[in-house]
C-alpha cells in the first residue's frame, strides 16, 4: 500500500493556464527560429547573376501565431481527455458504431472500387487519379511484407519499382513480348534483385539496414542513367507497348475491341480496362499476403519483426525469413512497375528517385504497419491529398508535414495499427500448477 501511495498521482502533473502559455511560448520560439530562413525570407538568383531575396514577415507571423494557438489547443485537448495511461470510458453506442464501421469500411471501398469507372466514366482526371491511388496501394502493400510483417525497414523499395520498370519496357520493345508475358518476368526479376539485396544485409537491422537499402535505391537509379547502351540514360525509354485483353488491341482499328463488340471507340476504354487490371492486382496481393500470414513463413516474419534474438533461439532460419520478406515484396513492386510502365508508355530515371521510396514508406508507416486495410486509407489520403494541394505549391509540403506530425503524435501506430500475431488463443485456457514448476514445463 506505501508503495502505491508513493506514486505521483495525476493531479500532480502540471497543468494550469501558465503551463499551458509557456509551453505555447516555447514552441512558438522554435517555430519562429525554424521558419525565419525558410519562410522569413526568400532568395533567387537575379537576373545578373547576384543573389536578390525579399522578406515575407507577414507569412512568418501567420505561421508562428497558428503554432501558438495550436499548442494551446493542443494542450487542453490533452488535459481533456486526460493522460494517455488513463483508462477512458468510450459509451456502448459510440463502440457499437465504431464496431459497425469497422466491419463495413472494407467492404464498402471495394464496392466503391469497381464502381469508380461507372460513376466517374467521362472524368479522365478522376479516372487517371484513380489508377495511380491504386498502384501506390499496391506498392503499399508490397512494401508492407517487407517493413510491416517482416520488420525490415527498406528506404530502397523504388528500386524494385524500377527494375520492374525497365524489365516489362527493355523486353517488350526489343522482343516484341506482349504484356502478360512480361509481367511474370517482371516479378521474377525484380525478386531475384531482392534476393541479391537480402544477402548483404543478413547481419544488419534498424539504421545500418536503412543506410544500406537507400544505398542501394541510389545503385539501381544511377545504373539506369549511365548504361544509356541498354536503358537509354537520361532519355529514358519510350514507345513502350500498351497492354492487350488478351491479344486483342484496345484501339481504334479493325481488330480492335470496339470493332468486335460493334460499339463506338472510345479512348476511356483504355483508362478503364487499365483500372480494372490495376485494380486486379492490387487485389491479387492482398489475397497473397493475407494467406501469406497464415502460413509458418507470414508466422516467422511477424515472430523475425517482433525480436529477432528470440526468432533465431526459436530454431527458425533467419536468412531464409528475411530473403523470402526481400524477395516477396520486391516481385510485387515489380508487377506495379510492370503497370507504370505500360500505362505511361515512357518511363525515364526521374520517375524513380528516392521521393518515390519515401513516399511509399510513408503510406505503410501512417496507415499502420501491418493493416492492408489502413496501408490502402493512406495511399489515398495521401495521393488524394497531393492533388487537393496541388494550388498551393508553395505550402503543400508544410501543411502535409504538420499533418504527418499530428497523426503521429495522436495516432503513433497509424490510422490502423495492426499487430497482433495470425495464432492466439481465442480464451484463456487454465493450466495445471504441476505444469510450470521449475524442470517440468
Amino acid at each position: 500500500m506505501s508503495a502505491i501511495s508513493a506514486r505521483p498521482s495525476h493531479a500532480a502533473q502540471p497543468s494550469g493556464s501558465a503551463f499551458i502559455l509557456k509551453k505555447a511560448l516555447i514552441s512558438a520560439a522554435v517555430a519562429l527560429v525554424l521558419f525565419s530562413l525558410m519562410i522569413g525570407v526568400r532568395t533567387e538568383a537575379g537576373p545578373q547573376g547576384g543573389l536578390i531575396y525579399w522578406t515575407r514577415f507577414g507569412d512568418l507571423a501567420a505561421l508562428v501565431g497558428t503554432v501558438f494557438g495550436g499548442s494551446i489547443i493542443i494542450e487542453l485537448l490533452r488535459q481533456w481527455w486526460g493522460p494517455v495511461d488513463k483508462e477512458h470510458i468510450v459509451p456502448k453506442p459510440v463502440q457499437a458504431a465504431m464496431s459497425f464501421a469497422g466491419r463495413w469500411l472494407a467492404p464498402a471501398l471495394l464496392v466503391f472500387a469497381f464502381l469508380v469507372p461507372v460513376i466517374f466514366y467521362n472524368q479522365r482526371y478522376i479516372l487517371d487519379l484513380s489508377i495511380l491511388v491504386l498502384t501506390y496501394v499496391m506498392l503499399g502493400w508490397g512494401l508492407n511484407v517487407v517493413v510491416g510483417l517482416a520488420g525490415l525497414l527498406d528506404l530502397g523499395y523504388v528500386a524494385f519499382y524500377a527494375v520492374g520498370a525497365y524489365s516489362y519496357a527493355l523486353l517488350a520493345t526489343n522482343f516484341g513480348l506482349s504484356f502478360w508475358v512480361c509481367l511474370p518476368l517482371a516479378g521474377i526479376l525484380a525478386a531475384f534483385w531482392g534476393v541479391l539485396l537480402g544477402f548483404p544485409v543478413l547481419r544488419l537491422r534498424g539504421d545500418y539496414l536503412a543506410i544500406v537499402t537507400l544505398a542501394f535505391g541510389e545503385i539501381i537509379r544511377l545504373v539506369i542513367i549511365n548504361w544509356q547502351s541498354l536503358t537509354g540514360g537520361p532519355n529514358g525509354v519510350s514507345g513502350i507497348p500498351r497492354p492487350t485483353l488478351f491479344g486483342i488491341p484496345l484501339d481504334n482499328s479493325d481488330d480492335g475491341l470496339a470493332a468486335r463488340l460493334g460499339i463506338d471507340f472510345s479512348p476511356t476504354h483504355r483508362i478503364v480496362f487499365l483500372f480494372y487490371l490495376i485494380l486486379a492486382m492490387a487485389l491479387l496481393t492482398n489475397w497473397v499476403t493475407i494467406r501469406l500470414r497464415r502460413l509458418p513463413i507470414g508466422r516467422a516474419w511477424e515472430a523475425l519483426r517482433e525480436d529477432e534474438v528470440a526468432c533465431r533461439a526459436l530454431g527458425i532460419n533467419v536468412t531464409t525469413t528475411k530473403l523470402t520478406a526481400f524477395a516477396t515484396g520486391a516481385m510485387f513492386g515489380g508487377f506495379a512497375g510492370a503497370f507504370f510502365a505500360t500505362r505511361q508508355g515512357f518511363i525515364s530515371p526521374e520517375s524513380f528517385t528516392f521521393q518515390e521510396s519515401a513516399l511509399v514508406l510513408a503510406i505503410v508507416v501512417l496507415g499502420g504497419m501491418g493493416s492492408q486495410l489502413g496501408v490502402a486509407l493512406a495511399a489515398l489520403t495521401m495521393i488524394g491529398g497531393f492533388e487537393l494541394f496541388r494550388g498551393f505549391d508553395q505550402y503543400r509540403m508544410l501543411v502535409f508535414g504538420i499533418a504527418m506530425v499530428l497523426l503521429m503524435i495522436w495516432r503513433p501506430r497509424g490510422l490502423i495499427g495492426h499487430r497482433a500475431p495470425t495464432v492466439f488463443l481465442e480464451r484463456n485456457q487454465a493450466i495445471s500448477s504441476d505444469l510450470v514448476k521449475e524442470g517440468h514445463g
